[in-house]
């Protein structure tokens, strides 16, 4: 994925216009009006929405931080050093909705593929479970006197 904040944005966008055969902007339209249509395409439109959000984030914070460095010669403060933090905050949360978003587009991501394997999957398909289950067996309870109760 490419480094440049515009870069990730129009990677992605590009990812999903060419996944989905159709501009953004109409996608988002199309899942706006019928969101039950297609549920692959309105994940993967919620989740654009949250990581477009996320880059908002990260642009508002990063222009408070280049303010802060152009008046604040030398080391940097407490406040300064709070901004930086906000900006790796904001660039961990949008890199993280960025992997969710090529996660949802990977038709051969990990966990997409074999029986069962992903919501959807027919009945056939799905195993039985990994350990035997059955009803677990209680133990018989015998009367046991209840402090201070009379008899």
């Amino acid at each position: 994925m490419p480094d440049g904040i515009e870069d990730v944005m129009g990677f992605i966008a590009q990812r999903i216009e060419d996944r989905f055969q159709v501009p953004l902007a109409d996608l988002r339209r199309a899942v706006a009006a019928a969101p039950q249509a297609n549920p692959e395409a309105t994940s993967v439109v919620h989740w654009h929405g949250l990581l477009a959000e996320a880059q908002a984030v990260l642009e508002k914070a990063e222009d408070a931080l280049v303010d802060v460095l152009r008046t604040t010669p030398g080391e940097l403060d407490d406040p300064a050093m709070e901004l930086a933090h906000q900006v790796n905050a904001a660039v961990a949360v949008r890199d993280g909705r960025a992997m969710v978003v090529n996660y949802l587009l990977d038709p051969n991501a990990p966990g997409k593929q074999g029986p069962g394997a992903w919501r959807g999957a027919s009945p056939a398909a799905r195993r039985a479970p990994a350990l035997p289950t059955t009803a677990p067996v209680l133990p018989s309870t015998q009367a046991v006197p209840v402090r201070g109760a009379m008899r």
